[in-house]
C-alpha cells in the first residue's frame, strides 16, 4: 500500500543570480490595495510587519522615532539590503534619494516585493509499504510471548 505525504512549505524564491528589477515602482501604491490602506492608515504596523518578513527585528523601524520623523536610517537600510539580498539593480545613492522623498512610498514597495517573491512550495513524499512499529522499551523481547508456555520445574534430588 503506498502513501503519499504533500507538504507546503512558504519559502522566497529567487529566479536567478541576475540583477532585476523592482517588481512594482515606488509611485505604484494601487497594485496592491490592502498594503496602500495599511501604509496610509497605519505605517509602523506595515513597516515593522515588513521588517518581520524580510527576517530583521520587529521593533527595528520604531527606532526612527529617534531621530525625530527627518532621517530614516532604518528605512535606508532595510531598502539596500533588500536589494541586495534580491539582486535588484540600483545604488545606495538611489535608495538615500528614495527615502528622503517618500518614506511611506519605499515600505509599501518593499512589501509588494516580499509578498511578489513569496511563492509556496508543493513537496511530495511517497513512501511505499511503510510499517509502522511501536516503540519498545530497553531490553524487552521483540517477539511475542507465549502465554501458555510452563516452565519445566526442578526437583531437588534427596541427598
Amino acid at each position: 500500500m503506498a502513501h503519499s505525504t504533500v507538504s507546503v512549505q512558504p519559502a522566497v524564491v529567487l529566479s536567478s543570480n541576475m540583477a532585476t528589477q523592482w517588481s512594482s515602482g515606488v509611485c505604484d501604491c494601487c497594485e496592491d490595495m490592502g498594503i496602500c490602506c495599511c501604509g496610509l492608515w497605519c505605517p509602523f504596523c506595515l513597516m515593522c510587519k515588513t521588517s518581520e518578513e524580510f527576517g530583521e527585528c520587529l521593533c527595528l523601524p520604531l527606532l526612527e522615532m529617534c531621530f525625530g520623523g527627518l532621517l530614516h536610517p532604518i528605512t535606508l537600510s532595510m531598502r539596500s539590503s533588500m536589494r541586495e539580498r534580491f539582486h535588484i539593480k540600483g545604488s545606495i545613492q538611489d535608495d538615500c534619494c528614495t527615502v528622503f522623498c517618500c518614506h511611506v512610498c519605499v515600505w509599501c514597495q518593499m512589501a509588494r516585493e516580499l509578498k511578489a517573491r513569496r511563492q509556496s512550495h508543493v513537496i511530495i513524499n511517497t513512501a511505499i509499504n511503510t510499517v509502522h512499529h511501536q516503540p519498545q522499551a530497553y531490553n524487552q523481547p521483540t517477539q511475542a510471548i507465549n502465554t501458555s508456555y510452563q516452565p519445566l520445574q526442578q526437583v531437588n534430588p534427596a541427598y
